[in-house]
């Protein structure tokens, strides 16, 4: 099982939830994030052009089996880019084990519902 979290543009976020249902990813968890980085935004107020230190953005948390792995990262890779800076990060990381609280399955069985892949 692996653990994908996706920092992306909030402009991009309806695309990039789109790709991964196409890909086969039926639930994800997500947060608007503020970071620093070296991008930087400006915002306007009335007028008044304001340069902010911190940056929006959304972190999207997938927790998937081996085989939807490629899939998902590429679905986030296609849809987030822009070719600019500040596009965002996509990291990878493995999970020993997932428990279902309702059922106690317990594995990969407990991503999913049973007789999906």
């Amino acid at each position: 099982m692996k653990k994908i979290e996706a920092i992306i543009r909030k402009t991009k976020f309806d695309e990039v939830k789109e790709a991964l249902n196409d890909a086969g990813i039926e639930f994800f968890t997500f947060w608007e994030v503020r970071g620093i980085g070296k991008a930087h935004e400006s915002r306007v107020y009335r007028g008044i052009a304001y340069d902010t230190s911190t940056i929006e953005r959304m972190l999207i948390s997938i927790y998937c089996r081996e085989k939807f792995l490629k899939p998902a990262v590429d679905a986030i890779m296609n849809a987030a880019k822009t070719g600019e800076i500040g596009d965002g990060k996509i990291f990878v990381s493995e999970i020993s084990d997932a428990f279902r609280i309702r059922t106690g399955e317990e594995g990969d069985k407990a991503l999913y519902v049973e007789g999906g892949e």
